[in-house]
Formats: C-alpha cells, sequence, structure tokens
C-alpha cells in the first residue's frame, strides 16, 4: 500500500466520525438489528444517509453496516448510534438462543394436547 493510500485510509474513519471516537452509547453490539425510520435524510454526511439507504431495505445487523459501508465496526457504530441520537434508526437486540423457549418443554406440551384429542 503506497504512504498517500495509507494516510486516507487511516484519516477517513477520523472524518467521517467528526473526530470521535466513541458512540454516544454504549448499547450496540455486532448482532444488534437496526432499522431506519421514515425521518428525512436532508443535512445528513454520505455515509448517514448510506445507512439509511441500506436500513431502509430492510432490518440490518450492526456487523452487515459496517460490512456494506466497508468501514470499521467501531466506526459504524459512532454513525449508528449518531442516527439513534437523531431519529433516523431504530436499534433492537439481537434475539439470543438462550431466549428461545426449551425444545424439550415444547414437546411435551404439543404431547399433552396431543394427548387431549
Amino acid at each position: 500500500m503506497s504512504g498517500q493510500r495509507r494516510e486516507r485510509a487511516l484519516v477517513r474513519p477520523h472524518v467521517v466520525t467528526e473526530g470521535r471516537a466513541h458512540p454516544t452509547r454504549n448499547t450496540l453490539d455486532v448482532a444488534t438489528v437496526v432499522l431506519a425510520t421514515w425521518a428525512p435524510v436532508t443535512g445528513l454526511s454520505p455515509e448517514k444517509r448510506r445507512v439509511m439507504e441500506l436500513c431502509r431495505g430492510g432490518a440490518l445487523a450492526v456487523a452487515e453496516v459496517a460490512a456494506h459501508l466497508k468501514l470499521p465496526t467501531s466506526v459504524t457504530k459512532v454513525l449508528l448510534s449518531d442516527l439513534l441520537d437523531s431519529g433516523h434508526i431504530e436499534s433492537r437486540a439481537a434475539v439470543r438462543e438462550t431466549e428461545f423457549p426449551d425444545q424439550q418443554l415444547l414437546q411435551k406440551v404439543l404431547d399433552g394436547l396431543r394427548a387431549l384429542t
């Protein structure tokens, strides 16, 4: 990688986040799902407008947004927290496997219902 290219690669995330290294919210992880609201995109940076375009196509995980933007996850979290603060996107915690009902319990309920008929 040439020196000039490397320099641009280092500067760009700093410019994209307006010099901030940390999001305003610490609630986003790579599996958090974000979706766009119908707030107007006027006045948003190109990267934030792109996030809105992506999320209007359907809910995406933070990691997916970062991949589409070709930006580090940490930079993407700063952008997303700004959009959350301004009401442009909403977030939902990813459903964890432990939040699903126990398979054996569901089978027992099903067996019990079948026994009633």
